[in-house]
């Protein structure tokens, strides 16, 4: 069973950084160190963790995938807007991390938005 998981989010972590490749490169570089750090980050997290960390980054996952198949998307509408339900729900650490990425995105300096 533990042999089936670790290959499971070996194969979602791989394909991932796959899809990343369709991704201009400055968002590749962000993109690929973000996922790097999220699943190092997750590795010793509870069953009921892991479970949520598998389904958000599948759906991730798909949810590029579907967007890089679209031809003449526009760049910059990548991703997709959050609902405040979600935010919510975030803890402080996952929204400070979420600022960072965004601040990472956009090419800004985090100090000037303080």
């Amino acid at each position: 069973m533990e042999l089936v998981h670790v290959r499971n989010v070996r194969f979602l972590y791989k394909a991932i950084l796959k899809l990343h490749r369709g991704l201009p490169k400055e968002l590749q570089i962000i993109g690929n160190g973000y996922v790097r750090d999220e699943f190092k980050r997750h590795k010793s997290c509870t069953p009921h963790e892991t479970e949520l960390f598998m389904s958000e980054w599948t759906k991730y996952a798909v949810s590029l995938a579907e967007q890089l198949k679209l031809k003449g998307v526009n760049m910059k509408q990548f991703g997709a807007q959050l609902d405040e339900d979600r935010i919510e729900q975030m803890r402080d650490d996952q929204l400070y991390q979420l600022y960072e990425l965004m601040v990472a995105a956009k090419g800004e300096n985090a100090i000037e938005h303080q």
